[in-house]
């Protein structure tokens, strides 16, 4: 599992496929959701502007699973 530092409350899931390099611009994000399955914390998600937060776990299939760690200070 890889980690993904973020160093603010959240990010969101459009802006976390973009820091994983699966989309090259957050308008891409909702055809990426609508035409592929990705999962948080075991449940499905469609959602662009899902929150995602520290520790919660994001698997993006024939991508990797991901875990994400709030940078503090």
């Amino acid at each position: 599992m890889e980690r993904v530092e973020i160093n603010t409350e959240y990010v969101t899931l459009g802006q976390f496929l973009k820091m994983i390099n699966v989309i090259s611009s957050g308008g891409m994000a909702k055809w990426y959701l609508s035409e592929y399955v990705v999962y948080i914390n075991g449940e499905e998600e469609q959602r662009r502007g899902k929150k995602l937060y520290d520790q919660d776990i994001i698997l993006v299939p024939n991508e990797g699973k991901f875990q994400i760690s709030r940078k503090l200070g």
